[in-house]
């Protein structure tokens, strides 16, 4: 009966070319819904605007300026002079800066990584897991500066580390004074600073392999190292991955590290672009050519980003 008196009246609004009422209705609803999405969505937003978009926008900005830093009023469109000049000839952008900012990030990683994997394989076959994963950490939760201070002091000639070499009847090494050893040197503590996450990230990831491939590799009379490369290497490439990639971006963003142990010397030996944005901004007042190098940078993590996604992806990890 309800249906029968509602129809003619549905079909009357369709007639008239109005919309059905619960067509409206639903309509409404939506709008509300959204409204009261976006309201839950403003504060981040809101923070996402103020402290990344406008922030970059005004780095764009600069990057093509010429500012010292102090008077709005004063900034000077100069174009693309500012990026020019960082690649023109005789700068030291390109080399040694930007060459020492890849050593570095690869050194970090390829010693990260090597580290993490066989010291996360290790700890999977012990007991109180949890207390060795812990210790490996606490490089993580302690300040750079406490970490670059100790090491400066361990490398020091009358430091442990020449301390150990000394007794295996080895001269001493200028660790840091060395212009051919100071970068090195400062990759070691990088490295061993941040192998704590990779560990922690990489024995979740054995956590995950199951044991009946393991079983069954026994069964087939494989050895540990058969085992290894053929079985948990492969299923551990989604962590790898990760871990590869984030430490990556961290040793291409390095700063605080290096301007603790060696301020970016001898000379320029390890002098990198997060260093030289600084002393270009903070320290010369140029924050045109700091902004341009910003840019630059960014650049250079996104190709390696994604070249990092690439190879993973084309060795069959669906990234």
């Amino acid at each position: 009966m309800v249906n029968a008196t509602l129809a003619p009246e549905t079909t009357e609004s369709a007639a008239h070319g109005k919309p059905a009422v619960g067509v409206r209705g639903r309509d409404r609803h939506r709008r509300r819904q959204s409204v009261v999405a976006y309201l839950f969505l403003a504060p981040t937003l809101l923070f996402h605007a103020v402290f990344l978009l406008l922030p970059l926008g005004f780095a764009l900005l600069l990057s093509m300026s010429r500012w010292t830093g102090f008077d709005l009023g004063d900034i000077d469109p100069v174009g693309v002079d500012n990026f020019a000049r960082l690649f023109a000839d005789g700068s030291t952008f390109l080399a040694p800066i930007l060459t020492n900012t890849l050593l570095f990030a690869l050194g970090t990683v390829a010693l990260a990584l090597a580290g993490s994997v066989l010291v996360a394989t290790c700890i999977d076959k012990l007991r109180y897991q949890g207390l060795w994963r812990t210790l490996y950490f606490l490089p993580i939760v302690t300040t750079v500066v406490a970490v670059g201070n100790v090491w400066k002091y361990m490398y020091e000639p009358g430091g442990l580390v020449n301390g150990v070499l000394n007794a295996l009847g080895l001269d001493s090494v200028a660790f840091l004074q060395d212009p051919d050893t100071a970068l090195p040197s400062v990759v070691v503590v990088q490295a061993w600073a941040s192998v704590g996450s990779a560990i922690l990230i990489l024995t979740a990831g054995l956590k995950s392999v199951p044991e009946s491939y393991y079983e069954a590799a026994a069964l087939d009379g494989a050895g540990p190292v058969t085992v290894f490369w053929r079985i948990t290497l492969p299923l551990l490439r989604p962590s790898l991955l990760f871990v590869c990639i984030t430490q990556f971006l961290t040793g291409l963003q390095s700063f605080a590290l290096i301007i603790v142990m060696t301020r970016g010397g001898p000379g320029d030996a390890t002098d990198v672009a997060a260093l030289e944005m600084y002393r270009q901004a903070f320290s010369y007042g140029d924050w045109g050519t700091a902004s341009a190098a910003a840019f630059v940078l960014f650049v250079v993590v996104l190709v390696v980003t994604l070249a990092q996604l690439w190879i993973f992806r084309r060795k069959g990890e669906d990234a």
